[in-house]
This record gives C-alpha cells, sequence and structure tokens, in this order.
C-alpha cells in the first residue's frame, strides 16, 4: 500500500507540474527507503546503469559535436536545397528533425533547430507555429525508430535484451510510412497556403552555411564520430558491449580527441534528467520488491485471457493514450516489470515490447505535455512572441498521434499475426 501511495502522490504532483519531476522523484525513492518499504542495496539494484550510462554518455557526446556549429550548417544547407521556399523548407526541416532525433536526444533536436527555424521565418516572414509543431511532431516520431532515439526505447532495450539494430528492424520501417504521412497532411494543413515573396526568399539564399561553422577542426571529427558512434551501436551486440559502454567511450574519445572542456560538457548534461530517471527506477522497484507489479501483470493476462495478440492491441493503444498526457517514461518504467513479470509466467513479450515501445514513443504527440521535446520547443516560441497554446497543440497533435498509433497497429497486426 504504501508503494503504490507514493506512487501515485509522486505521479499527480509530476502532472501538476508544482514541483519538478526530478525532486519528486527522488523524494519518493528517499521516503520509501526511510520507511523501510525497499532496502537501501535493494534500490541500488534497480537502477537501471545502462539507461543512465547511454542517456550521460550522448549528453557529453552531444555538448561537444554541437560547438562545431554543424547543426546549423545543415539547417542552412536545407533552407538553400528548398531554394527559400517556405513548404520545401518545412518539408526538410521536418526531415532532419527526425534523423537528428533517431540519433540524439529529442530535447536536444529541438533546442538546436528551434532557433535557426525561427531566423529563417523571420527572414521569410512567415509564422513559425507550424514549423515548431511540425518539429515536434518529428522528433517524437524520428525518435520511436532507434534503440537512442527515445528514453523508453533505451530503457526498453535494456530490460529485454534488444540491440541497436532489433529497432532499426521492427521500429523503424512504420516510423518510415507514418513519416511520410505526416508530410502528406502537413501539406494539405499548411503546405498549401506558405509563400514568400522575392525580397524574404533571396535574404535566406544569401545566408552562407559557412558563417555558421564555429570550429572546422571540430566539425571532421564531429562527423568522423557520429559515424563510428552509430556503427558502434549497430554493432555492440556482436562486440558484447552494452550501449552505455559505446556512449560512455563515444563521450570519451571526442573529449580527448578535441581538446574541449570537461568542465562545459559536463554543464551541458542535463543532470535532472538523470536524477528523474534514477528516483522513479527505485519508485517503481518498490513496487516490483512488494509485488504491485505482479499482479498488475496478471490482471492484464486475466483481462485478455492470456492472448498475446490481443494484449499487443490493448498495449498499443493504452501507451499512446496514456503517454499523450503523462510523461512516457514513468508509465514505460512501470510496464517494463510488468512485462517481465508476464514472460516469467511462460507468455511470449516480444510483440508486447514493440507495441509498449511504439505506444509510448508516438503517443508523446497527443498533447502539448506528451513529451519533453514538446514543453521545450513550444518554451522557445513563446518567448519569442509565438504562443503554441494546449488546445492548439491538441486540434493538430491528437487526431495525428491517433492515426499514427492505428498505422502502427495494422503494421503489428501484420508482423505479429494472430
Amino acid at each position: 500500500m504504501l508503494s503504490v501511495a507514493v506512487f501515485v502522490i509522486a505521479l499527480a504532483v509530476i502532472i501538476s507540474e508544482k514541483v519538478h519531476r526530478a525532486l519528486v522523484a527522488i523524494a519518493g525513492a528517499v521516503l520509501l527507503i526511510a520507511l523501510h518499504v525497499i532496502p537501501f542495496d535493494t534500490a541500488m539494484g534497480h537502477l537501471d546503469l545502462n539507461t543512465l550510462g547511454v542517456l550521460f554518455g550522448m549528453m557529453l557526446f552531444v555538448a561537444v559535436v554541437k560547438l562545431s556549429g554543424i547543426f546549423e550548417y545543415m539547417a542552412v544547407k536545407c533552407a538553400h536545397a528548398a531554394k527559400g521556399s517556405p513548404w520545401k523548407i518545412m518539408m526538410l526541416f521536418v526531415l532532419l528533425t527526425a534523423v537528428f532525433s533517431a540519433f540524439l536526444d529529442n530535447v536536444t533536436t529541438v533546442l538546436l533547430m528551434g532557433p535557426v527555424t525561427l531566423t529563417l521565418c523571420k527572414l521569410l516572414r512567415v509564422n513559425p507555429v507550424p514549423f515548431f509543431i511540425a518539429e515536434i511532431l518529428a522528433s517524437n516520431i524520428g525518435g520511436t525508430a532507434t534503440l537512442i532515439g527515445d528514453p523508453p526505447n533505451i530503457m526498453i532495450g535494456s530490460a529485454a535484451g534488444f540491440e541497436f539494430a532489433d529497432f532499426i528492424v521492427y521500429d523503424a520501417p512504420v516510423v518510415l510510412v507514418i513519416l511520410a504521412l505526416l508530410l502528406v497532411a502537413f501539406y494539405f494543413m499548411y503546405g498549401r497556403k506558405m509563400h514568400a515573396d522575392a525580397e524574404a526568399t533571396a535574404e535566406v539564399m544569401d545566408l552562407a552555411p559557412a558563417d555558421y561553422i564555429k570550429d572546422r577542426r571540430l566539425l571532421r571529427i564531429s562527423v568522423g564520430m557520429m559515424v563510428l558512434v552509430v556503427a558502434g551501436f549497430m554493432l555492440h551486440g556482436a562486440l558484447g558491449l552494452e550501449s552505455s559502454v559505446i556512449a560512455l567511450g563515444a563521450a570519451a574519445i571526442i573529449l580527448l580527441v578535441s581538446r574541449e572542456s570537461i568542465e562545459h560538457a559536463l554543464s551541458q548534461v542535463e543532470w535532472t534528467t538523470l536524477a528523474f530517471f534514477a528516483g522513479l527506477f527505485v519508485i517503481v522497484g518498490a513496487m516490483t520488491e512488494t509485488g504491485v507489479i505482479g499482479m498488475l501483470a496478471q490482471w492484464l493476462i486475466d483481462l485478455t485471457g492470456g492472448d498475446v495478440f490481443l494484449t499487443m492491441l490493448v498495449l498499443v493503444f493504452a501507451s499512446a493514450v496514456v503517454s499523450a498526457f503523462l510523461d512516457n517514461i514513468p508509465f514505460v518504467a512501470t510496464m517494463i516489470p510488468i512485462l517481465l513479470s508476464m514472460e516469467a509466467s511462460g507468455m511470449d513479450v516480444a510483440p508486447l515490447w514493440w507495441a509498449v515501445s511504439l505506444g509510448a514513443c508516438l503517443g508523446g504527440n497527443g498533447s502539448l505535455i506528451g513529451a519533453s521535446a514538446n514543453v521545450v520547443l513550444s518554451d522557445i516560441s513563446k518567448k519569442n512572441g509565438y504562443e503554441i497554446t494546449f488546445v492548439q497543440f491538441l486540434k493538430v497533435g491528437f487526431p495525428i498521434m491517433l492515426g499514427s498509433v492505428a498505422v502502427a497497429a495494422v503494421y503489428l497486426m501484420l508482423r505479429f499475426p494472430a
């Protein structure tokens, strides 16, 4: 009862956004240990060090890479490739955001894309809000495609023992379809109405991509290291290395080779995110140790009669709807031990992992609070005089989210037939 009470109260406070979620998670974890609901040593055993290691390593890596100016350079190159056309720029920015989000943290991606988008929209004299909404949706869709694209996937990969290649094989195909459908939807919603006069277009074409490169030596190192990082993640299973070792190794190598300041890199790490994860793992671990998770797993089995196909469909839609209004990280953290418990009972849970992965990641597009990237980019927009309201985003994001999840459900039914 205590473990459930702490979890429910923590979730309610996180939703209210009255207290920072990292503080809530830490306080909840400490309270459970102090009340002897879970012993300290057992609590530490529930920390998923692989997930924390991947996040920490990639945060350090990106902190160094972005100093080269490579992200701004690629954005301006896209504007040139689009010849200053607002719709073509939006289309290329959606694709660029999706690709970045597949290999970087979603929040990092939108923080890099936001300022460049704003600059180009001001030059073109067009409203940046449709661009921001499109980039939010693209970041969550793109992040679904890989092991490191979205925190839920990192957590699922670590718990289920999936490799980078597994996410490419199972998640990436449907992500490509959903991304194509997103572009079609945005063309009819915004693309046909976007126009820029000749003077504004000329200003964009006058931008020199080379001016955005801050350090050419670091740029060359960054490109080489990014290739090696992707290769490392794809081969980490064959190499017998955890994905966290690849991420931390990449961070260490680029810091050594580039000779950038470790103090600066560490200052760019989102320590509150890491603290939130650590506290959350302990809170969910307490529910596992007290038997709550096992009870929930049995309830889900009883609800669906143990039918894997039916459970898969229930999970993909439930994961999406819940993740649209709650942070998908607590949801996935709760689902992982449930699926592990179902697996221990002899149930084939392989399709269920992919249902949770697709549902939780795509569900982030359902509302403005569905994912951290949504909040960050909407804040950037608001600070620059272009507010994206909750209802405004809901009208666009929720129908697209439902459509995306419906496509994902059809894909899962074809991939894992009854």
